[in-house]
């Protein structure tokens, strides 16, 4: 998930003690249905999942409002899902009127990784969101005679998410540290070689996976695929969109001026674009009208969950880079990386008696105690690929590969198959890399 504002941590504007942890159900109502009514009742969720989740979120909102004066934090929440789904929303937009066309139309091994690789890069540029919203059709294309739910997990982990750790521009949670103070080229000088260690480990084992899945196809399909495989791009004017979005995430004042440059990118992409690009996009509005009502629910439910935490943290005694890595990245997979990086960030500061508001003492934090806020930020962007909410672009791609009809991860089966035992290795070699 997104937070692209510079507004007080979801904590701020209660004054009083956070909600009891009771108040978290409604959240975790939310996670147990996204990750079992697909498998249970495809066809109940698809026509229901915004009656059953919806008033989940709903009924945390109305008791912030009428029984704990949060008015003004739940407006605050209400703005961040905002930003959230009008930067989601414009670049899925936008990337719909980018066509890259394949007249072979099958990618082999190599060509997978040298895209996946080129993901990781342009993620640093383009955002996360940006570069996924790009590339994920064309993956999709090019791996469609011989699509394997293993592709969009690898893609999630590569571009989604592990690729934009060496900008602030990468991920949100750098982003958010970018705009309390931390300086725009640490992130490069600290994670460079984290980044590369994690993105050349994934990359290798895509590449054995997706190699031995290669060769199972006969070898005509295998001779065809290895043939030279030009690729034509159409649309690219849309790229000046692109750019205008991410510009837009830069604005922070006057109020709504961000996302109303977004939407007025989206809106010009949109009718700017010959219909036969979107045609041969295969685009519509679905993927992201069902992300916008999930996530409409999960904001709001998760609020007390986050408040419980960002009161909590320092009673829970956490003062290693241990401790902060595993805790942060946990909850940033279960939670949301951006908030969770901000609550942690602050709680780290805290015990040096430093204000993570405080611009100064947030970069004067990173240099005296750069080992604490080189795990904090690390581990939030890598384990956001843990979960599809752990990070914006994650369940967008989800909803794309469905809509396209290749196999596609159930929730369950995303994180018990394939995040934690290939996902795994990488966050056990980046735990030690911290130290």
């Amino acid at each position: 998930m997104i937070s692209l504002s510079t507004l007080p941590l979801l904590s701020a504007g209660i004054e009083h003690s956070a909600p009891a942890l009771f108040w978290a159900i409604p959240f975790a109502l939310i996670l147990l249905q996204i990750a079992l009514w697909p498998l249970l009742a495809p066809r109940f969720w698809i026509k229901n999942y915004p009656w059953v989740t919806l008033p989940l979120g709903a009924i945390v909102a109305v008791y912030y409002v009428f029984f704990r004066d949060g008015t003004s934090h739940m407006l605050h929440v209400g703005h961040e899902y905002l930003s959230f789904i009008c930067l989601i929303g414009s670049l899925f937009v936008v990337s719909g009127g980018i066509h890259v066309g394949l007249p072979g139309g099958r990618f082999s091994p190599k060509q997978n990784v040298v895209l996946l690789a080129i993901g990781a890069v342009i993620a640093n540029i383009f955002g996360t969101t940006g570069a996924s919203m790009i590339l994920i059709r064309p993956f999709i294309r090019g791996n469609a005679w011989r699509f394997s739910k293993f592709h969009i997990a690898f893609f999630i982990f590569i571009v989604s998410n592990c690729g934009g750790a060496l900008t602030p521009i990468g991920d949100p949670p750098l982003f958010l540290g970018y705009l309390r103070g931390v300086p725009f080229f640490w992130v490069l000088e600290a994670l460079w070689y984290k980044w590369m260690v994690g993105i050349a480990i994934l990359l290798l084992m895509f590449y054995w996976i997706d190699r031995r899945h290669f060769r199972k196809e006969t070898a005509e399909d295998q001779q065809a695929a290895l043939a030279p495989n030009a690729v034509v791009f159409d649309g690219l004017q849309n790229l000046f969109f692109i750019f205008m979005i991410l510009g837009a995430a830069f604005v922070t004042k006057p109020i709504l001026v961000r996302e109303a440059i977004m939407v007025a990118a989206a809106v010009g992409s949109y009718l700017t674009t010959p219909k036969k690009l979107h045609e041969q996009n295969n685009f519509n509005f679905h993927p992201i009208q069902e992300v916008g009502i999930l996530f409409a629910a999960i904001f709001a439910a998760m609020v007390p969950a986050l408040d419980w935490l960002s009161a909590n943290a320092a009673a829970l005694g956490i003062n290693t880079t241990a401790g902060f890595y595993w805790l942060t990245g946990g909850l940033s997979a279960a939670l949301d990386n951006a908030p969770t990086y901000l609550n942690f960030l602050s709680a780290a500061m805290g015990l040096f008696g430093l204000n993570v508001s405080n611009s100064a003492e947030v970069a004067r934090f990173a240099v005296e105690h750069g080992d604490l806020l080189r795990t904090i930020s690390i581990s939030a962007v890598f384990f956001g690929a843990l979960t599809y909410i752990g990070n914006g672009p994650n369940f967008m791609c989800k909803a794309i590969a469905e809509h396209e009809k290749v196999p596609t991860p159930s929730f369950i089966e995303y994180t018990g198959r394939y995040a934690i035992p290939l996902l795994g290795p990488v966050l056990i070699v980046t735990y030690f890399l911290v130290h």
